[in-house]
This record gives C-alpha cells, structure tokens and sequence, in this order.
C-alpha cells in the first residue's frame, strides 16, 4: 500500500531537478519554504478550465482600452463580457504590476497591482471569468525596485539578488537580444559596480545562483495562483542562468530550473501551466517542450513571420514544409500559436529557415507600411534584425484585399494544431501607432495603442470600418473554432501539398474531419475536391454553406479561407 501524501512524487521530481543546482541542503529549504507558502496561500488545487477546442487565448494590457473614471482592468473586463463573452476562454493580462519602463516588463514591486490600472479584487473578478495568464518576470528587475535599493543599501532582501561583473571579462559569447550595452554600471557605497544588463539599464538581471531569488520567486508564483492565475508566462526564461564563457542562453540549469517550477505546481497548483517566451531559433525554442517535463506551452515564434513571408508572396511553400515538419509533442504539450503580440514579429525563429534575402523582404515591407526594424548585437560588433515593430494589421497592407489577407493570416494560425492566442489589436484591426512612438522613443510601442472605449465602440458599432469588419469576422471564427472537435489542440493533422498558392491542413478527431483551406494570393485559385477524404457533402463551417460530394471543384476568392466538416 502506498501512503505516500498526494504530490509526493511531484516533489522528489522538484527536488531531483535543483539538488545539482543548489545541493541537498538548500533544496531541502526550498521545498520547505514552497510549503509554506502553499499552505500561506491557501491554494485549492483549481484545474482551470482545460484545453480543448473551446481554448483561446486573448493578449492584451490592462489599459488597452480606457474609460474615463473607470479603473481601466473593470473597463476591459466589462469590455470583454460585452463584446466577446465565451468566444475566447483565457486572457493574457500582460505586466498589470507597477513599473518603470517597457510597459511593464521592469518590474518595481511583484506582489502589487499598479495603481493606476486597479487593485486584486479587479484581477479576481476577470479571473472569474476567464483563465487568467500572469507574466513571471523571471530575469529582471527595475532598478527602481525595493530589492535593487537594497542592493545598494548592501541589506536584505537584496544584498545578493544580482550579477557583479568585472567589466574586463571576456562577454563576447554571449548572445543578445539588444544592441545596448550588457553591463550597467551603477555607483554604491561600496565603489562603483557593473551589473548584467541583459535588455536595458533600468532592468537588471537576477542571479538565481543565489537560492534566495527562487525562493522569493516560488512565493511569488504561488501568490499568483491564489489571485487566479491558471498560466504563467515565463518571460525572456532562456536568459536566467549566466555562466561567463557561454552563450548564457538555454543553459542546463534553465532547463532544470523550469522543470524544477513544474513540479512544484504539480504538487500545490495541479492545472496550472507553464508558457515559455523563448524568442530564438525554431529548433531552439522547441527544445522546452520536447522532453515533456518542462514548459506545457511554448510560443510559436516562427508562424507570425513566416505566415507573413507566405502572404507576402502568394507562395505557402515554405510555411507548408516547415509546417509538415513540426515534431509531435509529448502529451499535454502545446505550441501557442500566434501572429502578432505586444512584442513586434520576432525574426529570431526563422534565422534557420529564411534565407537572408527573405528577411530582408520582411524588412523592407516593414518599412514600406510606417514600421521600424529593432537590431541584435553578435557578439563581434555586428548588428542583424531582431524583430519588426509594426501592426500586423498594417504590415499586411497595400493591397485591395487587405481586410481579407489580414484575416486570412488569422484564420492560418487558428487552424493549425495547438493553442490559438490572438492580441487585441489583431481583433480590433489597429493600425501603426506612430505618435505612441514618437513620444515614447521605443520602436515597440507602434503596436500598444490605448483605445478610448467609446471610440472603439463606435468603431465597432460601424458596419463599414475595418474595425466592426474584422472584429465580427474573428469572433465568428473564434466561435465556430470552438465548436469542432477536430480542431481540439492534440487533434491529429496533416498539412497537404495542393500547390502553392493554398495552403490546406487536414485535422482529424474520432468523428469529424476538416480541410481547413486558406488562399494566400490575391487572386482566385481552384481546389479539386479530390483532396478531400469521402463524405456524402462537406459544409464550409466559415461560409455556413453545404457542398454536395458531386462538386469537383471548388473555387477561392483571393484570400479566401474555407474550414470544410464532413
């Protein structure tokens, strides 16, 4: 008979992972103090709402859209209520914590609510709603923050959180995702100090060689399951362990370290899911999820630039091979599949699958649609494109169908197997924010308009702007999506070669089939019906229309997409 507790074996797994990291002793005073703060919590072990076809997720700030004398998180929850009800499932409320720069990716204080968008009983009433998705700001802090003034102050909690590097070491290894310089330097009582700096100067990194940062982090998580988190966004995880002389990316103690955080939240919070945000590579960003230990969710970061090259070109050739070629996961895991976020379209995950002179088509209509280009550092002086900082609604621009391209690109990414995530402006159809940039002086902020509500819903409300026209036609997609069995996240798929200008994927559940047909040229292409697996009559679940089994053929408008169900 076993009488081990329930979540024993969750934790021998947690304790495996940090033992070679931290040794058997501190482990031991990790584990006790996750207790701890489970009990301190009052965790009840609630499973979210599952990940099935019904599942979509929604990215958006919590001030996205703002009414005046309204608390801007009561603003979006009514918001979302009104416009979208159950058409999505989950929520991304980005950094809702206060900050001092990026929007709130440099994190002052992780247990507060910022002020000036609510408190907790806002973030309780959207999660009663919706599954919530929290950041875990895992590499940084703001230098405004209390630990960082106790640095200086050479006190705890604080004194040790971060990296001193002599500035003569040899960093050239390393890999960046800035152009800006890795150290900081910073003047303290005791001398003048330079500290990594992996994104900025207001963000300094954390030293997780110290376990106290883990401790305070496991604290942290768990409070944010208690507030209603049922997924957590690991932000830039890949940079969280430094180790001069390496690349100081995807290092074993990272991994060993999320897998570490999985199995805490088997024990204390079984349901909630792990999100690594790991801008880099393909082959490397999958590396998170294929052990099937590690992250549950991992971001698709090749689909927004490569749907985009496809669009461009009227040529899915490359998107169908890439697609064909994707591993099957472990059960449980997931891609989140996106076009566009709060970040711009990160290049980093098709270094290894676009030739250089494709990138630089992707670069130049970024620039031709009113975007920007952010640059990396090499390592040897050498500067490449990062990421493109422009809307994905205004990127798919300069061209008669640009209502239909645009959706087109949505519908791709909702189709495909895994998670679909969708970020507000896509819903909303926003255009380049160029004044947000000249005022901010940061290229990301062409993507994080801030909506006036009567505004948009007068937008919304307007038959003919591209806003209502977008909006009605997603949320309808949304809705059918959820309906079908065969597009559940673990739904079996096929990507069929029918050409290059549709790009179609077959999706199969006990029951359902479905031929989910997208033209991405911008003239008509005929699809012969032979493609499709034998039926009596197929319904085109976008179009709500049937067509007889004895239709040969079947003709796209440019951009057209078709979700055909037997």
């Amino acid at each position: 008979m076993n009488d081990r507790p329930p979540g024993a074996a969750d934790l021998d797994a947690a304790a495996h992972w940090l033992t070679p990291i931290y040794g058997a002793a501190e482990t031991e005073g990790l584990l006790r103090a996750a207790a701890a703060a489970a009990d301190r919590h009052g965790l009840d072990g609630n499973d979210g709402r599952g990940l099935d076809q019904r599942f979509s997720l929604l990215i958006t700030y919590g001030d996205i859209v703002q009414r005046p004398g309204q608390a801007p998180l009561a603003t979006l929850h009514d918001f979302l209520c009104d416009r979208l009800g159950d058409s999505v499932t989950a929520v991304h409320v980005l950094p809702f914590y206060p900050h001092s720069s990026d929007d709130g990716f440099s994190v002052i204080d992780y247990r507060a609510v910022d002020r000036d968008l609510g408190d907790w009983s806002d973030i309780r009433a959207l999660a009663h709603d919706y599954d919530l998705m929290f950041d875990l700001v895992l590499n940084h802090v703001s230098r405004k923050s209390q630990w960082f003034a106790n640095y200086l102050g050479d006190v705890d909690p604080g004194r040790d959180y971060f990296i001193e590097v002599d500035p003569a070491t040899d960093l050239r290894a390393v890999v960046r995702p800035r152009s800006t310089p890795l150290l900081a330097e910073v003047p303290t009582a005791r001398g003048t100090r330079h500290l990594w700096a992996t994104f900025s100067e207001d963000q300094i990194d954390l030293d997780f060689r110290n376990p106290a940062v883990l401790r305070e982090f496991i604290d942290i998580i768990l409070g944010y399951v208690a507030a209603g988190a049922r997924l957590l966004r690991l932000d830039a995880v890949a940079f969280i362990w430094k180790e001069p002389g390496t690349s100081c990316i995807h290092l074993e103690p990272t991994h060993h370290l999320i897998k570490a955080l999985r199995a805490l939240l088997s024990a204390y919070a079984p349901g909630v899911r792990l999100v690594t945000e790991t801008n880099v590579p393909h082959r490397e960003n999958i590396s998170y999820l294929t052990d099937g230990d590690e992250a549950h969710i991992a971001y698709q970061f090749a689909l927004p630039p490569l749907v985009l090259h496809t669009l461009l070109g009227g040529d899915c050739t490359t998107l169908r091979d890439w697609a064909a070629g994707l591993p099957a996961l472990p059960p449980g895991c997931h891609f989140l599949n996106f076009t566009a976020s709060h970040d711009g379209i990160g290049l980093r995950a098709v270094e290894e699958i676009l030739a250089p002179a494709e990138i630089d088509v992707l670069v130049g209509a970024a620039h031709e649609r009113g975007g920007f280009v952010s640059t990396r550092a090499d390592g040897n002086g050498g500067h490449h494109p990062y990421e493109l900082n422009v809307s994905y609604f205004s990127v798919l621009g300069g061209d008669r169908h640009h209502i239909a391209r645009f959706l087109c690109s949505q519908a791709i990414s909702l189709a495909l197997r895994g998670l679909p995530a969708l970020y507000f402006h896509s819903l909303t159809a926003t255009e380049n924010d160029l004044a947000r940039v000249e005022a901010s002086g940061r290229y990301r902020t062409i993507n994080r308009r801030k909506w006036d509500a009567a505004e948009l819903e007068r937008l919304l409300d307007s038959r003919d702007t591209a806003q209502a026209q977008v909006f009605a036609a997603l949320r309808h997609l949304l809705e059918v999506r959820g309906r079908q069995p065969a597009l559940h996240p673990e739904a079996a798929q096929t990507v069929v070669d029918i050409g290059t200008g549709v790009f179609a994927v077959e999706r199969r559940a006990p029951g359902q089939t479905l031929v989910a047909l997208h033209n991405v040229t911008d003239r008509e292409q005929a699809v012969s019906t032979a493609i499709l697996p034998e039926a009596n009559r197929w319904r085109d679940l976008v179009a709500g229309r049937a067509h007889p089994a004895s239709v040969r053929e079947l003709r796209l408008a440019p951009y057209q997409v078709a979700w055909l169900s037997d």
